[in-house]
C-alpha cells in the first residue's frame, strides 16, 4: 500500500484520517513527515477553495497525490461565523480556548434551539496533471454553553450532538470518525477511491 500525504501539521486531523485509512493498510503521513517547511497560504473564500489550494500546491511541489482539507464551524445565529476563519477566530495565535471563549461570548444572548451550528469539512484530492476533486461533509449540532469532554480538538468541547446526547469531545476518535463532518467527507472520497489505486 502507498503512503497517503495529508496536507496538514494538525495532529488532530491526522488522527481522524488515520482512523479511516489505517484499517485499510495505508500509512498516513503529514507535512511534518515530508515537508514541514512548506506552508501554503489559504486565500480562498470557501472551504473547497482553501482545500484545493493546499492540495494542488503540494501535489505539484512534491509530485505526488495529496489529500488536503479545510474545515470549520458555521453558526447560524452568527450568519455562518466563524466559517473559514474558525482556526483563527480569536486571533492569529490559533488558540482553541480563545476561539471557544469568543464564540460563547458572541452567543451569550442566543438561547436554546437558536444555537444551531454545523461542522463543515471540504476535502480536496489533487494529483499532478489531474483535475482536482472535492468532497464535502457536514455534521449538524448545537453550541452548548459550557465545555465538556476530553477527546477531540478545536470546538469539540462545546459542540452538542442531539442524536448522541453528547458533546463531540465526549466521543472516542472511532466514534467521532463515524459521524463527523470529516468522516462524512472521507467516506465520499473513499467511494471515489479508484483515482488513488
Amino acid at each position: 500500500m502507498p503512503d497517503i500525504l495529508i496536507a496538514t501539521k494538525n495532529k488532530g486531523k491526522a488522527k481522524d484520517f488515520e482512523s479511516i485509512f489505517g484499517p485499510l493498510g495505508y500509512t498516513v503521513k503529514t507535512l511534518d513527515d515530508v515537508a514541514s517547511h512548506l506552508d501554503i497560504e489559504e486565500t480562498g473564500s470557501t472551504f473547497e477553495e482553501n482545500a484545493s489550494l493546499k492540495a494542488e500546491a503540494l501535489a505539484n511541489e512534491l509530485n505526488t497525490i495529496v489529500i488536503a482539507d479545510d474545515s470549520g464551524l458555521e453558526v447560524d445565529a452568527l450568519n455562518g461565523e466563524p466559517g473559514i476563519f474558525s482556526a483563527r477566530y480569536a486571533g492569529e495565535e490559533k488558540s482553541d480556548e480563545a476561539n471557544m471563549d469568543k464564540l460563547l461570548t458572541n452567543l451569550q444572548n442566543v438561547e436554546g434551539e437558536a444555537r444551531t451550528a454545523r461542522f463543515v469539512c471540504a476535502i480536496a484530492l489533487a494529483s499532478p496533471g489531474e483535475q482536482t476533486k472535492t468532497y464535502r461533509g457536514t455534521c449538524e449540532g448545537q453550541i452548548a454553553t459550557e465545555r465538556k469532554g476530553n477527546y477531540g480538538f478545536g470546538y469539540d468541547p462545546i459542540f452538542w450532538l442531539p442524536e448522541q446526547q453528547k458533546m463531540m469531545a465526549e466521543l472516542t476518535p472511532e466514534q467521532k470518525a463515524a459521524i463527523s463532518h470529516r468522516g462524512a467527507a472521507i467516506q465520499l472520497l473513499r467511494a471515489d477511491w479508484n483515482g488513488l489505486n
